[in-house]
C-alpha cells in the first residue's frame, strides 16, 4: 500500500474530526456507535456509568492537530475539559465511573500532557489514576470492570473483562509520572490474574471472567462475544495490543509471550476477506458478520510488537493487509455526510445492540493505525 493511499484515508480522518469534535463538544452526550453513522443520535450522558467512547474522538483530534497544528483541534479538546474534570472530581459523578477511565483519560488527558506540556492535564489524569486504582479488588487481584463499588451486590459484583488491559497504561503511566510504586503493583497484579485467568489452552480468550468474594476464580463469563465459550474477535485484539503494552512497560517476558500467543490464533483465523468475523466460533449457519474494529485494533496491536522489535514476518504482513482491507471502499466511507469512518463493526453480543455499525472506537484505532504507518508519534499509551 502506498504513502499515498495512507496519507489520503488519513486525511479523511481529519476532515471528519475537524467536524465531530465541535459537535460532540456542543452535545457531549457519549458518540458511541451507529448504524447509520450518526454518533450525535446515541442517547447516554457524559457522566453516566456506561460512558467509555467520548475519548476515541478526543484521541482523533489530537493526532489531527500533531499532523496539521490548526489550533481548531485543542481550541476543542480545552472546550470539553470541564467535563472530564468534573467526571473525576465531583463526587457524584466520580462514584458513576467504571474501569473504562482508561480509555478516556490517556486519549484526553496523557495525551494532552505529553503533547503540550498542560500540567492541568497532568492532575487529571493522575486523578483519574487513582479513580481508576479504587476499583481493585485485592482479595482476587483484579479490577472490578463495571457497576458502581459501593453497591457489591449486583450481576457486576467479581467481573473483570479482558477490555481492561487496555485501561492499566494509564496506572503504568501514574506510576512513572509520580514515583508512587502502588499504581504498578495494582496494574501489574491485574495484568497477572488477567494471564492466569483469560488466555485459554488454545491461545483463545475469554471475554469476561468471575471471581467469588472470597476472589477465588469461579469460571469464565460473556458479555460481547456469542457465548462463555466463543471466541469474540475484539477481546482477542484488546488482549494482543494490552498485553504487549505490559510487557513495554515491566520487560516481563510472560506477558510479551502472551501477545504473541494470542496474536498468531488471531492471524491464524483470518480468511481472504481478511477483516475479522467479530466472533470466530459462531453456531452453524450464523452470519458471518465482520468487525471492522477488531481489525483496527489488531493493526495497532501487530504495530505495537513492531514497534518493540518483536514482530513476525507474518505479522508485517497481516498489518499490511488489514490496513488496506480498511481503507477500501467496502469499509471505508468517504461521504462528508456520515460522521463515522469504518463500517461493519460489531458491538455487544452480535444480537441485543448493533450489527454492521459504525463504532467510534474502530475508527479512532484505525486513524491510529494509520497515522503510526505515516509517522506520528503515538504516545499516550
Amino acid at each position: 500500500m502506498t504513502e499515498e493511499t495512507l496519507k489520503s484515508a488519513f486525511d479523511l480522518c481529519v476532515s471528519k474530526t475537524r467536524l465531530n469534535i465541535e459537535a460532540m463538544v456542543d452535545h457531549p452526550t457519549t458518540w458511541a456507535f451507529a448504524q447509520n453513522g450518526d454518533y450525535a443520535a446515541w442517547p447516554e450522558g457524559f457522566f453516566e456509568i456506561g460512558n467509555w467512547t467520548n475519548s476515541f474522538f478526543t484521541g482523533m483530534a489530537v493526532l489531527s492537530w500533531l499532523d496539521t497544528k490548526e489550533p481548531h483541534f485543542l481550541k476543542q479538546l480545552e472546550r470539553i475539559e470541564p467535563f472530564y474534570n468534573a467526571k473525576v472530581n465531583v463526587a457524584i459523578h466520580a462514584v458513576e465511573t467504571m474501569h473504562d477511565i482508561g480509555f478516556l483519560y490517556s486519549l484526553y488527558s496523557v495525551a494532552l500532557y505529553k503533547n503540550t506540556g498542560d500540567k492541568r492535564q497532568r492532575a487529571l489524569g493522575l486523578r483519574a489514576a487513582e479513580v481508576l486504582v479504587g476499583r481493585f479488588v485485592p482479595e482476587g487481584n483484579y479490577i472490578r470492570a463495571w457497576g458502581r463499588m459501593d453497591e457489591p451486590d449486583t450481576d457486576y459484583a467479581g467481573l473483570a473483562i479482558i477490555d481492561c488491559m487496555m485501561n492499566l497504561p494509564l496506572l503504568f503511566w501514574a506510576a512513572e509520572e509520580t514515583g508512587d510504586a502502588r499504581f504498578r503493583e495494582i496494574a501489574i497484579r491485574h495484568a497477572d490474574t488477567t494471564l492466569a485467568n483469560f488466555v485459554r489452552a488454545d491461545d483463545s480468550v475469554y471475554h469476561s471472567f468471575r471471581f467469588n468474594a472470597d476472589g477465588s476464580p469461579k469460571g469464565g463469563d460473556n458479555y460481547c462475544g456469542r457465548g462463555i465459550e466463543s471466541h469474540w474477535a475484539r477481546g482477542t485484539t484488546w488482549a494482543m495490543y494490552g498485553f504487549a503494552m505490559a510487557y513495554r512497560y515491566t520487560g516481563d517476558e510472560r506477558y510479551l509471550d502472551a501477545s504473541l500467543r494470542v496474536t498468531r490464533k488471531f492471524l491464524s483465523l483470518l480468511d481472504d476477506e481478511v477483516v475479522p468475523v467479530w466472533d470466530f466460533r459462531l453456531n452453524p449457519g450464523e452470519p458471518l458478520l465482520r468487525d471492522s474494529s477488531a481489525a483496527a485494533v489488531a493493526a495497532c496491536a501487530l504495530q505495537e510488537l513492531e514497534a518493540l522489535g518483536k514482530s513476525e514476518d507474518a505479522f508485517g504482513v497481516a498489518k499490511d493487509n488489514l490496513i488496506a482491507r480498511l481503507c477500501s471502499e467496502d469499509y471505508l466511507n468517504a461521504d462528508p455526510a456520515v460522521r463515522g469512518l469504518l463500517r461493519d463493526a460489531e458491538v455487544g453480543d452480535g444480537v441485543g445492540k448493533a450489527r454492521s455499525a459504525y463504532t467510534s472506537w474502530g475508527d479512532y484505532y484505525f486513524m491510529e493505525a494509520l497515522g503510526r504507518e505515516l509517522g506520528l508519534a503515538v504516545n499516550w499509551w
